[in-house]
């Protein structure tokens, strides 16, 4: 399970370490940092995938995702006015996690001026750190790089890889030790993006094969409930019931070409998928991806109560609590009555709601203090 995530020098997270619960629910005004805690999620993940340097440079390069207030904001939060200072440390973006077998972190800065090549803009891993457990600690570190060089050890001594990393490559990639890192941080969903409007996927007829997780966009729901629904391990039917009293989900196979139906009372036949409401239609999206036959370490989804009406709440809610058995989930959004619902089907002991607030343009956590703040290095270069 992992225990926190921290971020730091990322747009407004200057530095902001969150607590993880088996449900994490990240809550907070507009413009208070929910969307870019979300998008630290997904760099991390892409920093096992190979792509964290481009996830960096579609959102504008290192200088536009980078915090653009003081160093610190001691002097300010005294009273004066927000200006800039000397800069004590090294230019970096960080992201970690933490977790009880192994945590990462890594460290991305400004480049080195290079006129040998035409990619002198890309930001450069300067440091990467693996550890066993959620703190890391000289005697738990099991991974180390600090530019090119990379060093590992089990239990002797620190050996030093024999070659060196260019500075675009993560060691996730290299290091076999760390394999089992990458591959369930590269495993890791994020839903943000599911498609119900008029062109979408979804709402065609679709060639359908076995699918044990939902594409990002939705495309394959019909595919994803169909693989559910043969397996029978997971709670669909149950779980349409508890949103669509008196509802049932079917999909239309021809040739080989899948259509998700719904069948409701009152009606003399089945609603395709092109016939159902935007809220209808995106809530059976998120019994596909919630009820996935294989489920990763942790799924990210934000603003999931969009287009569903107020009733749907509830069982979205307990719709996470039952995937929460088997995977970690991080819930990013507005609804207040979402949050409420969450708190009434997650036992408190599995549930993290992290309120983010902004204060002199830095995102913090609500209540958060020098007590509560979980424990967390970052190290040096």
């Amino acid at each position: 399970m992992y225990r926190t995530l921290a971020v730091a020098g990322y747009r407004s997270l200057r530095d902001v370490v969150v607590p993880l619960g088996r449900v994490t629910v990240v809550t907070g005004a507009n413009g208070s940092g929910k969307s870019s805690l979300y998008r630290a999620l997904r760099l991390l993940a892409g920093c096992a995938l190979g792509d964290a340097v481009g996830s960096l440079a579609r959102e504008g390069g290192l200088c536009s995702v980078l915090w653009a207030g003081p160093e610190s904001l001691a002097g300010a939060r005294r009273g004066h006015a927000v200006e800039g200072t000397r800069r004590a440390g090294p230019v970096s973006l960080r992201l970690g996690i933490g977790g009880d077998a192994l945590s990462y972190l890594i460290d991305l800065g400004l480049p080195v001026p290079n006129s040998t090549t035409a990619f002198g803009r890309d930001p450069e891993i300067k440091r990467e750190a693996a550890w066993v457990g959620p703190v890391m600690r000289a005697g738990t570190m099991v991974a180390r790089r600090l530019r090119a060089a990379v060093e590992i050890r089990d239990d002797g001594p620190w050996s030093e890889l024999p070659y060196r990393l260019p500075t675009h490559a993560s060691m996730l990639a290299d290091a076999p030790d760390l394999r089992p890192l990458r591959d369930e941080l590269s495993s890791w969903r994020f839903y943000d993006a599911l498609r119900t409007d008029a062109d979408a996927s979804a709402r065609r007829p679709q060639v359908g094969t076995r699918t044990w997780a939902l594409a990002s966009d939705g495309s394959d729901v019909a595919a994803a409930v169909q693989t559910i629904l043969e397996r029978g391990k997971e709670p669909l039917r149950e779980s349409i019931a508890d949103a669509f009293p008196g509802s049932t989900v079917a999909v239309d196979q021809r040739d080989g070409i899948f259509e998700l139906t719904l069948t409701q009372p009152g009606m003399l036949r089945p609603l395709r998928a092109a016939e159902l409401s935007d809220g209808t239609l995106r809530y059976l999206m998120w019994l596909a991806a919630l009820l996935a036959p294989v489920r990763p370490p942790l799924m990210a989804v934000n603003e999931p109560e969009n287009s569903l009406h107020p009733s749907l709440l509830g069982p979205l809610a307990r719709l996470i609590g039952r995937a929460s058995t088997d995977t970690q989930v991080v819930v990013v959004t507005h609804s207040q009555p979402l949050v409420d619902a969450l708190e009434a089907a997650v036992a408190s002991s599995e549930l993290a709601v992290v309120d983010l607030v902004k204060d002199l343009g830095e995102t913090v956590v609500d209540g958060q203090g020098l007590l509560t703040r979980p424990a967390w290095e970052w190290g040096r270069r």
